[in-house]
């Protein structure tokens, strides 16, 4: 799995990265954007478009990302975490309560439970 990020505040609108990666497209407001039905997630906000992959496309991804003149587009490795590995993270959380000594304590052992 990796991550996309474009700076929407370092893109200049040139569009590179549209010629290396046809998953790139042009925003209404003139940058660069990513295309959502390619990614797995998606999230956009004022300053950043953040994509996260999983494909075997990521050399297309950095190929853009080094034809970006501004620099503004940013490809990383990242691992999956997934439902299963959260929920025994959370669970892990509270095995072997014991021995609560405040209110807090109790409360929170509570809430495991």
């Amino acid at each position: 799995m990796y991550r996309v990020t474009i700076d929407k505040d370092a893109c200049e609108g040139i569009f590179a990265c549209l010629v290396r990666d046809d998953r790139f497209v042009e925003s209404d407001d003139g940058l660069a954007d990513f295309d959502t039905a390619a990614a797995e997630t998606y999230r956009t906000g004022d300053d950043s478009v953040i994509a996260e992959l999983d494909d075997d496309r990521i050399a297309d991804a950095r190929q853009a990302a080094a034809a970006c003149p501004p620099g503004a587009i940013t490809v990383e490795e990242v691992e999956a975490v997934t439902e299963t590995d959260d929920e025994v993270d959370r669970q892990g959380d509270c095995e072997g309560s014991s021995g609560a000594e405040t209110a807090d304590e109790r409360s929170e052992e509570a809430v495991c439970r």
